[in-house]
């Protein structure tokens, strides 16, 4: 994989919000800390919230492998529940370019599929490597490791994980101040509406690379080390795949409609 700098939950009643609160799972576990913002009538797509919210999130590595052979290095259970989605309408975003309209687009396509075509259930997957995959990270590695080098200073801070204050109720779905709207197109907040964002394994052992090779590994750890560190830092939520590139077929054919 290159870079390319180019490029949960209870139904709701309408206008009001199905709030939930996650808990970290057994051990060192954790799932989406978010609340739940589903349609009315979302049956599929709550009840697959629900279950990725009890999927357990490994993240106490000490070092990981290059290549991932053993399914206890990824996400497996919560991996499984997204190929295996019952709604009929399902789409997976090939997503590259942390300073790209990603999020945008994916909040558009809900926004439609929901409102304008009515499928209640509609599931949108992103598939996060490329420079977007630092948007993954939690504030702590953009800290510690100065992820910011790494998209040419034009992301200070990891803003795109940061959730932001704003209306959410579906009878606010044409103010352009809710969530519905462009405030909406941060991960948190596109996490709330039942999208479900996956981290590549492929794209933490490159980011850790090139960490190295310029010096940002403050405690001069091995490759192994680092890749698991940065991997322990996901945001909440995210669900780790081995690696986007050959995850994408599982999901399409599993009927999923590729988007890039």
């Amino acid at each position: 994989m290159t870079f390319d700098d180019s490029r949960r939950t209870a139904l709701v009643s309408l206008g009001a919000l199905a709030v939930g609160t996650a808990a970290l799972a057994a051990g060192s576990s954790h799932a989406a800390t978010t609340a739940q913002i589903i349609p009315p009538g979302g049956q599929e797509l709550g009840g697959l919230m629900n279950r990725l919210r009890r999927a357990p999130r490994r993240r106490d590595f000490t070092t990981v492998p290059m290549i991932l052979q053993q399914s206890d290095f990824w996400d497996n259970e919560a991996l499984k529940e997204i190929i295996a989605y019952h709604g009929a309408h399902k789409q997976v975003w090939d997503n590259t370019n942390l300073a790209g309209p990603w999020l945008n687009l994916m909040r558009n396509s809900i926004n439609a599929q929901i409102f304008s075509f009515g499928h209640k259930d509609f599931l949108a997957v992103s598939a996060t490597h490329g420079t977007a995959h630092l948007a993954l990270f939690d504030h702590v590695i953009w800290e510690k490791f100065e992820l910011a080098t790494l998209t040419g200073d034009r992301f200070k801070t990891n803003t795109l994980a940061m959730p932001k204050p704003a209306p959410s109720a579906f009878a606010r779905s044409e103010d352009p101040d809710s969530v519905f709207g462009p405030v909406g197109d941060t991960i948190p907040a596109l996490q709330e509406r039942g999208v479900v964002f996956l981290a590549c394994h492929n794209a933490i052992w490159e980011v850790t690379a090139k960490l190295i090779a310029s010096g940002k590994n403050p405690d001069h750890a091995a490759h192994e080390a680092v890749a698991a560190e940065l991997t322990n830092h996901l945001v909440d939520g995210v669900v780790l795949t081995p690696g986007i590139v050959a995850t994408i077929p599982e999901l399409q054919q599993a009927g999923f409609h590729y988007a890039a």
